[in-house]
């Protein structure tokens, strides 16, 4: 099944999180990166929320539970007000500061504690967006950015990030090459790319767009973005709250 709207694919997402709300006790234990993306995706949802959402969780791996806060940012979106459109887009990939980027900031001083452990994640803008706020001084010694996992999105930052940044990028997205660092990190913006092959052929628009929430394509890669990894996150979804990014800088 196709859609190019990436809004009803949010609103389906929407409703596929919050029954899982009633049936699992307010908690989803995500496992796959594309589980992941769909949380990235509440972000869509035309400005009535805005693109950030920060929730509560604990992540796993072996023997190892950490507590964590996700911070997820859905991408381009033209919402009058808000600052997920065009000029964003060109800032970011230049790696420009921009509205979104401080009021990412803004949010995660202003509501999570100092200290806490963090994974970022984002479809495209929003993922260029992660990785900028990964490579924030004042993020770095405040916070433990422990992961950023981007969906369909550009190099940025390239070593001034802090933790592990994992880049997952269709065959047939064309946007994860669409910023500076192709010119000045070719190699790095290429082969950095965990590319896999959602049969979308020339649909590119599909591709950037419903890749990322299928498992058949990125089920093998686990919430952190590694492939064959074994990362598990569970979200305590009462804790999810959504923040707007308007285009003046929030304080």
């Amino acid at each position: 099944m196709k859609k190019n709207n990436v809004k009803y694919i949010a609103f389906l997402t929407y409703i596929l999180i919050f029954a899982s709300t009633a049936l699992f006790a307010e908690t989803v234990t995500y496992t796959e990166a594309n589980e992941i993306c769909t949380h990235v995706y509440l972000g869509y949802n035309g400005g009535e929320y805005g693109p950030i959402t920060v929730t509560k969780g604990t992540y796993k791996k072996g023997l190892t539970s950490k507590t964590v806060y996700l911070v997820a940012l859905s991408g381009t979106e033209l919402v009058d007000g808000q600052s997920t459109g065009y000029l964003t887009d060109l800032l970011s990939g230049f790696n420009l500061k921009n509205a979104y980027y401080y009021n990412v900031v803004s949010v995660i001083q202003n509501n999570i504690p100092s200290g806490a452990n963090l994974i970022l994640a984002g479809h495209s803008l929003g993922g260029m967006i992660c990785q900028q706020v990964a490579a924030d001084d004042e993020i770095k010694a405040d916070y433990n950015v422990m992961n950023t996992v981007c969906f369909g999105s550009p190099l940025l930052s390239a070593g001034s990030r802090e933790g592990v940044v994992k880049r997952l990028g269709d065959t047939s997205d064309v946007i994860p090459y669409c910023s500076g660092s192709l010119f000045n990190n070719t190699l790095w913006a290429i082969l950095g790319l965990n590319r896999e092959d959602g049969g979308y052929g020339l649909d590119l628009l599909s591709a950037h767009t419903e890749s990322y929430l299928r498992s058949d394509v990125w089920g093998a890669y686990d919430i952190t973005g590694t492939k064959n990894g074994s990362a598990k996150l569970v979200l305590d979804l009462s804790t999810l709250t959504y923040y707007q990014s308007p285009t003046t800088i929030s304080e």
